[in-house]
């Protein structure tokens, strides 16, 4: 089958996550991605963490899946060379160097637009260009920090919470990636490329909209009335960290469920949404809330509401959470289990829908990976291991017209 994005491609001078999880995505959709890397060590991540000596370490393989290794020393001239070829018959260029670090490689945007005027170059950067934190380095925590998340996440009686979902760094990733898209078909247009980039701290604020509606709200009426803290605690001038309440303006909260003293993700979420209150009611024996003035309307359940899941605590109390959601869901009552990591991996749902991926590698064996999370009704995104460091290079240069006698000499100049 032919994929959307064969005939497009992509050199990948991206390391560690968010430029990695963008290519990654368009390489499942049929890029041709050819990961530059420098000779002897590669990206980073292929050592980092390991837990098998001598194999790359499974954050390189989960982010670098379907890709090609070209090593390339582009300090050198032949090096040098080599990437200016490259750049000849490549559509899009995507990196996350530090500030400047393409320029002083001699690949400046003029550069770049000189030898190849339709190439579409897409950076991630920490902070978008002109502001005031632009040359700091960025990391996945950091991002979450500048960008809302941290001070937004957690319990109104402790300190800022960071996510363990990659909002800095792999979110980041896939809007770059729409970004590249969306270049891509503007160049169909106007044949000509294009720089493309995407901030972490601008990525993690998307995400974070709701809480930017929050604090215009809260700047105009002085509360926010789904917060736990409504309608007996105070409110400052900043948005508060909600605990486990809902966003969406449904009162919502993690309940224990059997077992949870021994197993601390024995618990689900439950939500109470306006529309579901009647069926709540039934589901757990309490027809006489429905009509009640009291618990009849989300107005009047708030200032209680805590006490509302309590009285769910206890229907819950001998009932798993996989039983509690079982019954819930014939109920169409909004709710889920706390599934972990392990649970997620072993879910034969996720292993037929390709969410959970299980790819043989030369070094590894096999190992667990997430696959496409976005579903096509005509393609099923085959994902295929992360190549080993350098393992495509002479397949690359042949194809830039190098002989075997060209890659023996660049090979003595260590230039790949």
């Amino acid at each position: 089958m032919t994929k959307p994005l064969e005939g497009i491609k992509i050199i990948d001078f991206t390391h560690v996550q968010a430029g990695p999880a963008c290519t990654q995505l368009l390489a499942w959709f049929g890029a041709d991605v050819i990961k530059v890397e420098r000779p002897g060590s590669g990206d980073v991540t292929r050592n980092q963490l390991r837990d098998i000596p001598d194999a790359d370490a499974l954050y390189f393989t989960m982010l670098n899946s379907n890709k090609k290794s070209l090593t390339l020393d582009t300090k050198k001239p032949e090096g040098k060379e080599v990437l200016e070829k490259l750049i000849r018959e490549s559509d899009v260029l995507v990196e996350n160097f530090g500030p400047g670090a393409l320029d002083r490689m001699g690949f400046s945007w003029e550069r770049l637009n000189e030898l190849n005027p339709k190439m579409i170059v897409a950076s991630v950067k920490g902070f978008s260009d002109g502001h005031h934190y632009d040359d700091l380095k960025v990391y996945e925590n950091v991002a979450q920090c500048a960008g809302g998340a941290a001070s937004t996440t957690g319990f109104w009686d402790g300190p800022p919470t960071i996510s363990a979902a990659a909002l800095g760094d792999s979110n980041t990733g896939m809007h770059l990636a729409i970004g590249i898209l969306t270049a891509l078909l503007g160049r169909d247009k106007t044949g000509k490329g294009q720089k493309v980039a995407v901030s972490m701290q601008d990525s993690v604020l998307n995400l974070c909209r709701v809480k930017l509606r929050d604090q215009q709200r809260l700047e105009r009426v002085g509360y926010l009335e789904e917060y736990p803290q409504y309608p007996h605690g105070e409110f400052s001038d900043v948005v508060p960290r909600g605990g486990n309440a809902g966003g969406g303006g449904q009162p919502g909260w993690v309940l224990k469920c059997k077992g949870w003293e021994t197993d601390p993700n024995a618990y689900i979420y439950f939500t109470i949404q306006g529309h579901a209150w009647e069926p709540i009611c039934k589901a757990l024996g309490k027809p006489e809330w429905i009509n009640d003035p009291a618990y009849k309307t989300a107005e009047a359940r708030q200032p209680h509401i805590f006490e509302i899941f309590g009285t769910i605590e206890g229907w819950l109390a001998d009932k798993t959470k996989f039983e509690a959601v079982d019954i819930l869901r014939q109920f169409d009552i909004p709710c889920a289990p706390v599934l972990t990591m392990k649970e997620l991996a072993n879910d034969p749902s996720l292993r037929a829908s390709g969410t959970i991926v299980e790819v043989p590698h030369k070094k590894r064996g096999s190992y667990l990976t997430v696959g496409s999370p976005i579903k096509f009704s005509d393609m099923k995104p085959e994902v295929t291991a992360s190549p080993l460091l350098g393992e495509h290079t002479d397949e690359v240069l042949t194809s830039l017209g190098y002989s075997k006698q060209d890659i023996f000499n660049l090979r003595e100049v260590k230039a790949v």
